[in-house]
């Protein structure tokens, strides 16, 4: 009696995985394919209703849920400058939640804390960079120097008897000033406050000597001669507060420095959807209305594709975690 031929193990297997590869990849491709959104969209926030990124994010929202036909939702979860939220986005799996952060949450959070529990590189999808803004060098009124070369010389001989103010360890604010510091030989000691409102008052009152500021937050006490400018940290000047020069034309050599805020992902969403979405913010943010908008509050539009936005990630990574790991910069 002949005995039927039975096919090997490793046959079996193979045979196996060519019906279930296929199968997945199809399933794959059906979801992504599928439509989108089905359901309301979460912004999440991390920080208070009125800040720079909850405005942003509202100001997204009413145009977002026109395009996807669906109700798009603000949550501000604020805390740890914005890194709750942000680990928040990067562990989503529902599909339907995104964050609008600020560079921070999306740079070099790893590199300030080893132990933040996402990785802002790894763990984050870009959509769009959405506004950008430089910062303006400000100083108390009674520093000495009529023009910014006079006060450099006059920071560069005071030393460390000068101070000057952040809101915070690790903000742009405080990293950015190191990054000065390295350009022009000047070496004021840092004092972090809670926030740039006190910061502000901590120079009126003369307790500190400067600071790297947004524009729309200095230029009111600018003008009432309360504090005084000495440039913006654009390499031009920026038309947010064109009255002020750039520290590029006070003789400031390699030195550019900007925040912003961007729309994100977690990486484990489908492609086809952050394409999706980074065509919508690109889209939105460059409408005439959006774009006022947005220079209102102190921003000048971007409206990125995701690759741009990657790129700056890159770019600004690389720039400000030089900082960090050069003058030993750590948030426990």
């Amino acid at each position: 009696m002949n005995t039927p031929h039975l096919p090997s193990r490793r046959a079996l297997l193979a045979l196996a995985s060519a019906a279930v590869v296929p199968g997945a990849f199809a399933q794959k491709r059906a979801a992504a394919e599928a439509p989108w959104p089905t359901r309301p969209v979460r912004i999440l926030v991390g920080f208070p209703g009125g800040s720079t990124p909850d405005l942003m994010a509202r100001t997204f929202a009413d145009p977002l849920s026109k395009a996807l036909g669906q109700p798009v939702i603000v949550d501000n979860r604020p805390g740890a400058g914005g890194n709750i939220a942000a680990d928040m986005v990067a562990k989503a799996t529902d599909g339907h939640t995104i964050g609008v952060m600020i560079n921070g949450n999306m740079t070099i959070a790893k590199l300030l804390n080893p132990k933040t529990p996402f990785d802002p590189l790894k763990d984050l999808a870009p959509i769009s960079l959405i506004g950008t803004a430089p910062l303006l060098l400000t100083a108390a009124a009674g520093t000495p120097g009529a023009t910014a070369q006079e006060f450099f010389v006059a920071a560069r001989n005071a030393g460390n008897k000068w101070s000057y103010g952040s809101p915070g360890i690790g903000t742009v604010g405080h990293i950015g000033m190191e990054l000065l510091k390295t350009r022009t030989s000047i070496d004021p000691v840092h004092v972090p406050y809670p926030g740039n409102p006190q910061v502000i008052q901590a120079m009126v009152t003369g307790q500190i000597q400067l600071a790297l500021l947004p524009p729309a937050l200095a230029a009111q006490q600018v003008r009432a001669g309360k504090l005084k400018a000495i440039g913006v940290t654009s390499s031009g000047r920026s038309p947010l507060v064109p009255e002020y020069p750039s520290l590029a034309e006070a003789g400031v050599q390699g030195y550019q420095l900007e925040v912003w805020n961007a729309a994100a992902a977690p990486v484990s969403m489908p492609k086809p959807i952050i394409n999706k979405l980074s065509r919508l913010f690109s889209e939105i943010a460059r409408t005439p209305d959006i774009r006022q908008k947005l220079f209102v509050q102190g921003w000048q539009v971007a409206g990125t594709s995701a690759e741009g936005l990657a790129n700056r990630i890159r770019s600004d990574t690389a720039l400000l975690g030089g900082v960090i790991q050069m003058r030993g910069i750590k948030v426990e």
